[in-house]
Formats: C-alpha cells, sequence, structure tokens
C-alpha cells in the first residue's frame, strides 16, 4: 500500500465514524427518511472534501479534532448535491458508484427531502461546537465560506450554469464558468476551511487556495474525461453520460488530447502553489497527483 493509500484509508475511517454519528439509528427520524439519508452519505465514496479538509489543516499546523467538523460540513452537502443533481428533473441519473440513484432506490420525494437534510444538518454539525470552540470566529468565517461555496454563487449556480447549457454549442469560457462553480467552488471550500481552522497565516491561506483552485478544475476536467472514454468500472456511472446529454464539458471543446494537457498544466501549478510548505504538506501533493493520474495515465 502507498502512503498516500494508507493516508486516505486512515482519514477515510475517521470521516465514516462521524458521518455514521451525525446520523444514528434513532427512533425519534422518520425511518424511511433516515435510510434514504445514510443511503446516500454512508455508501463508501472517496471522501475527497473531507479529507482535503483535513489535509489542509493538518499542512498548517492544525489537528483532525479541529478539522473533523468542517470535513463532515462539506461531505453532507456534496452528498445532497449528488442526491439532488441525480434527479430526473436535472441529469437524470439510474446509477451512482455503482448502486441505483437515491431517487430511484427510495422515491423522488423522499430522495428531495433526503437531500434537503443533508444540507440543514451540515450546518447544524458545523456550528453546534462554535460555543465551546477555543476560536469561534473562525468556524463561523468557515461556516460562511462553505455557504457561499455551496449557493447561488457557487455549486447551485454552477449547476443552474450546467443545466442552461446543456444541449447547446458552449464555449471555453461557459465550461469553465461551469466547473469553477460546480466542481470548483465546493472542494475550494473545503481546502479554504481546513487552513483556516488549523491556523494558516494570510499567505499560507492564498497558497493554499490557489492550489484548490488548480485541484478543482482538475478534477472536474479529469471527470469528463473518463465519462469521455472510460468504463462504467472506473466511474460507477453509466458510461458516456455526458455526450448522451450533450452536457457542456472540456473534451466537447477542446478534444480529449487538449484536455489532459490542460489537466497536466493544472497539476503542475497546483503544485507550484505548495513549494513552501513542509513535509506536512505531501498528501495534498499526493492527492492532486492522484487526481490528474485518473485521466492521464
Amino acid at each position: 500500500m502507498t502512503a498516500l493509500a494508507a493516508y486516505l484509508d486512515r482519514q477515510r475511517a475517521h470521516v465514516d465514524a462521524a458521518l455514521a454519528a451525525a446520523f444514528p439509528v434513532d427512533p425519534d427520524h422518520p425511518h424511511r427518511l433516515l435510510e434514504a439519508v445514510r443511503y446516500s452519505l454512508l455508501d463508501g465514496g472517496k471522501r475527497l472534501r473531507p479529507i482535503l479538509t483535513i489535509a489542509a489543516c493538518e499542512a498548517v499546523g492544525g489537528t483532525l479534532e479541529a478539522a473533523l467538523p468542517a470535513a463532515c460540513a462539506v461531505e453532507m452537502i456534496h452528498a445532497y448535491s449528488l442526491i439532488h443533481d441525480d434527479l430526473p428533473a436535472m441529469d437524470d441519473d439510474a446509477l451512482r458508484r455503482g448502486r441505483p440513484t437515491t431517487h430511484v432506490a427510495f422515491d423522488e420525494g423522499l430522495a428531495i427531502l433526503a437531500g434537503d437534510a443533508l444540507l440543514t444538518e451540515a450546518f447544524a454539525v458545523l456550528t453546534r461546537q462554535a460555543a465551546a470552540a477555543a476560536r469561534p470566529r473562525r468556524l463561523v468565517q468557515v461556516a460562511v465560506e462553505i455557504a457561499e461555496a455551496a449557493g447561488a454563487r457557487g455549486m447551485v449556480g454552477g449547476q443552474a450554469a450546467d443545466l442552461a447549457a446543456t444541449g447547446t454549442t458552449a464555449d471555453l469560457p461557459t465550461v469553465e464558468f461551469i466547473h469553477v462553480r460546480k466542481t470548483g467552488a465546493l472542494l475550494r471550500a473545503s481546502v479554504r476551511s481546513g487552513a483556516l481552522l488549523g491556523g494558516a497565516s494570510r499567505s499560507q491561506l492564498q497558497r493554499l487556495t490557489r492550489y484548490a483552485e488548480c485541484l478543482g478544475l482538475a478534477y472536474q476536467i479529469a471527470d469528463d474525461i473518463l465519462d469521455a472514454e472510460g468504463a462504467r468500472t472506473a466511474t460507477g456511472k453509466v458510461e458516456r453520460r455526458d455526450q448522451t446529454l450533450h452536457k457542456a464539458t472540456f473534451p466537447s471543446v477542446l478534444g480529449l488530447p487538449a484536455a489532459k494537457a490542460r489537466v497536466r498544466e493544472l497539476h503542475d501549478e497546483a503544485l507550484a502553489a505548495l513549494q513552501r510548505f513542509p513535509a506536512r504538506a505531501i498528501p495534498l501533493r499526493d492527492i492532486v497527483g492522484f487526481v490528474v493520474s485518473r485521466a492521464t495515465d
């Protein structure tokens, strides 16, 4: 097992335990709603966003404990977004991570409510400890950071732009606008939240922000490439779904060779942003390498 694989497994275990504890089997919850939430949240995802939150916190000298509430919050928001993205009114997907999507496994109404529950609980988890926190202002700042990344100026706005561009001949600025918001905003907030909770200096936060921006764009371009040429075993979704829906993607605008070249450029820019960080930032360096290798190896 590589050092990165061991790190990811270790942090994933911490995140999985915290997420399960946030939604315990409880007779006071409507049973089917809780079942739908747990089905969507505790499904063995990569946990990239919460792990980035933890890794960024550690890179500036912070701890797992300081980062974990924010890490759970961003993963809950990510899980909610996937439930809603898969709905018939949105991307109308039947498979997610190799399993039936939430609205297929349950029903459409319950899927919407499960997403709503995850979104609202994310901010409860994030702010519940603010009164007892050593520096509650940091948690407030992180809550604003995550809310803006998830809202109309971030992920939701990117999804709206994606829907508007579907079936059209999109240009490169449109595709970048969608990617930076729909996927990049929450990844950026994940890294920045961890950095803030770890006590990052202004210059450290600036460099980690640049790292996150490069990583976020590279991640979505890599996903587009995998959809264009990957098998279901690699993506966990129906093959070539973007092409079927005529989605605005980097491969559709630039072609696969140029899209892969852009991913490699973003990888180099992300690593350059981490140059002044000590060995504590090795997981961040390895993560961007892993993201890029998914689509360029």
